[in-house]
Parts: C-alpha cells; sequence; structure tokens
C-alpha cells in the first residue's frame, strides 16, 4: 500500500530542488498533493509531471509571506480535496551574504518574511484543517545550521534556528490533537539554490562543488531525493510516534 494513501498535502516552494522532489514522492506514494510556489510557471511543470505519472495534484501560486494568500489557497485546497493533513513548510530563500553589522534592516525582514513569517502563516491556517481530520504531520525544512553555525549568512541561519524551535514549541502546543510537527535538517544538497551559489563562487562552480563536497564526511553533497524521502516518513503513519524531533540529513556533516 502506498506509504501516504488517501493524505492531503501542501508543499511550499514546490517548483524546484527539494519541494519538487517531496511533491513527486509524497505524489507517488498516494498523497494528493497541492505544489505551491511564487514561480508559476515551474510551478504548473512540476503539477504537469506528477500528473504524467499518474498522481493526483493541482499548482497554486503562492507567496507564503502574505496572509491574505495563504488563507486563501489553503482553503482552496480544501475545496478541491479535503482537509489538509500534511503540510511541508519548505519556501525559503537565502538571503544577504554580510557580516551583521552590515545587513540593512529591509535585507533582514525580507528573509525573515519568507523564512519565518511564511512558516508561523502556513502552520496558523492548516491547524485548524488537521484538527477537522483529526490529526496530521507538519514538517519544517531547518537546515543543519538551525543547529550549528557558520560565519556567513546571519539572517538564514537564525531563521533555520528559529523554525527548529517552532516545530517543538507547535509539537507540544498540538500533540493532544494528534498533530504532529518536526524538522528536517539538511546539509548542503545539490539544488538550483545551491547551484546558483556554486556559479557566483570566484573560483567557478566545478571548484565549488569539489570544496563543498568535501565537508561532508560521506564524500559529496545531498541530492533533493535524499532529503525527500526523509519527509516522506515524517509525513506518513509509519511516524505516528514522532513529534517534535529533528531528522538530520546531512551525509556526516554535524558528527564531525
Amino acid at each position: 500500500m502506498p506509504r501516504v494513501a488517501d493524505k492531503v498535502a501542501i508543499v511550499t516552494g514546490g517548483a524546484r530542488g527539494i519541494g519538487q522532489a517531496t511533491c513527486r514522492i509524497l505524489a507517488r506514494e498516494g498523497a494528493k498533493v497541492a505544489v505551491t510556489d511564487i514561480d508559476e510557471k515551474e510551478g504548473r511543470l512540476v503539477a504537469d509531471a506528477i500528473v504524467r505519472e499518474g498522481g493526483t495534484t493541482r499548482f497554486w501560486q503562492l507567496n507564503v509571506a502574505e496572509e491574505s494568500q495563504v488563507e486563501r489557497v489553503f482553503r482552496e485546497v480544501r475545496e478541491a480535496f479535503g482537509p489538509v493533513t500534511v503540510l511541508v513548510n519548505n519556501a525559503g530563500i537565502a538571503g544577504v551574504d554580510k557580516p551583521t553589522h552590515e545587513i540593512e534592516l529591509d535585507e533582514w525582514e525580507q528573509l525573515m518574511a519568507v523564512n519565518l513569517r511564511g512558516v508561523f502563516l502556513c502552520t496558523k491556517h492548516v491547524i485548524p484543517q488537521m484538527k477537522e481530520a483529526g490529526g496530521g504531520s507538519i514538517v519544517n525544512l531547518s537546515s543543519i545550521y538551525g543547529i550549528i553555525s557558520d560565519a556567513n549568512l546571519p539572517p538564514y541561519h537564525a531563521s533555520k534556528g528559529a523554525v527548529r524551535l517552532m516545530a517543538k514549541t507547535d509539537a507540544l502546543l498540538y500533540a493532544a490533537d494528534g498533530i504532529r510537527v518536526n524538522s528536517v535538517h539538511p546539509a548542503f544538497v545539490w539544488t538550483p539554490l545551491v547551484q546558483q551559489m556554486g556559479q557566483e563562487d570566484p573560483e567557478g562552480p566545478e571548484a565549488y562543488r569539489k570544496r563543498i563536497d568535501a565537508l561532508h564526511p560521506i564524500g559529496q553533497m545531498g541530492e533533493p531525493d535524499d532529503i525527500a524521502y526523509g519527509i516522506l516518513y515524517l509525513a506518513s503513519d509509519e511516524a505516528k510516534f514522532v513529534t517534535g524531533s529533528e531528522l538530520v540529513i546531512d551525509g556526516g556533516y554535524t558528527a564531525r
């Protein structure tokens, strides 16, 4: 039997990378999947691919930082598929790479609007649906940099640490409602975002990838499916006793 049969899932940031892989794997394993992203063109391509693979899906354009959009999209998903029982808070941006004292307020707030406000708003508007359904699973995409840190990307690291604690708080708040909330902590994953960082590296993309691969004891950075399968586990009933937890998928990065 498919691992998430009959579940209704919303994935934010579903057009690329980890979000895209998660949408396709959840659909393949039986969920009705709402692919959401600010990028309409790429998001529709993901939904079209899922349909070709025999899955049930629709695309909704969504800016997770805008509450009116979140409220409308979540309502429309319920009308299309039924109450949402899986939410994957994946949408996020890397933001500026500057020392803290050089960051402009609007640069800080732009990142927090997506990485933090977006998680809050999507959680806020999915909880009533999950209560109606008798339970559900929320998966917050954090990062290894929500557990440890590095001397770069201060707003990103701060946001991912907050996402980790948001998951634990909500796990405690909603456990009695049968709603599980967990965080996933990837190391570097070869996504379009990381590829872009490689393109911008002074030494070039090949040198960048070789350098980043070497940070992981397993010898290479991850692929989107590596993370998506962890999300699938947390979304499924296999994880019925897992809440408030941190799933680290990092090729040994944080074991050093």
